[in-house]
């Protein structure tokens, strides 16, 4: 497991136990007390990696959009560490080859489940942080990151639409899209916004949805998908 690991991701571990917790999901140490060695499952680096990839990411952001308000930092944030983002990364570096499993957790194909990978990819993060320092982390997941983010603004990966458009504009013209509340229809249950997004005085596109956050978003789609504005 050791070599493997190190022959797929280049990453040399100095405490072996830290890969070991890492890669052992907590079925195999339930089904096999006696080969594990005394090494906790990856549950506890995971609790840890997830707190270090949140601060990578938004300190990477942070440095990269300065002209980015926080909501937009927060929604690329979101599409850049969604499971199915990080379970990419995981399949990337073959971390599935590398998890130890219950038999039972075999046959219910959980190496290839969403979840599971994720948590593998954080808790190698954590481990990763623990064994060699924050500088260490960062080398490991930020061209990970940066392809995403290359990815999202390209309009390849589960985007948040707001954010490609905020992106587009200011990459373009400097300046960074408002949006503005056009209507409010409909009972108190079932309410129905209408959204309009600006560049300037420019309107780019009209979006409604069950909420100010949905109806934004497809008023952002709208504009993406029209491009008149170019």
């Amino acid at each position: 497991m050791k070599n493997q690991f190190s022959a797929i991701t280049g990453i040399a571990f100095h405490n072996e136990r830290l890969l070991h917790a890492a890669l052992m999901h907590r079925s195999f140490k339930q089904a096999h007390p006696e080969r594990a060695e005394g090494v906790p499952s990856n549950e506890r680096l995971e609790f840890l990696g997830d707190a270090v990839l949140t601060f990578l990411t938004t300190a990477w952001i942070y440095g990269q959009f300065p002209d980015f308000s926080a909501g937009a930092m927060n929604s690329l944030r979101v599409s850049l560490v969604r499971t199915t983002t990080l379970a990419r990364f995981a399949r990337e570096l073959r971390l599935g080859e590398c998890i130890r499993l219950s038999r039972a957790e075999e046959s219910r194909e959980a190496r290839n489940r969403d979840a599971l990978l994720a948590d593998v990819f954080e808790a190698v993060l954590g481990a990763i942080y623990l064994d060699q320092g924050i500088d260490a982390a960062r080398s490991f997941v930020l061209p990970l990151l940066e392809a995403e983010a290359r990815r999202v603004f390209a309009g390849q990966a589960e985007a948040d639409y707001r954010t490609r458009l905020q992106h587009q504009l200011q990459s373009r013209y400097g300046v960074v899209p408002v949006y503005r509340t056009v209507e409010e229809s409909g009972p108190p249950h079932r309410r129905l916004f209408t959204v309009e997004v600006l560049r300037g005085e420019q309107s780019l596109g009209m979006g409604t949805g069950a909420s100010k956050q949905a109806a934004a978003q497809e008023a952002a789609r709208l504009a993406l998908d029209q491009a008149e504005w170019e």
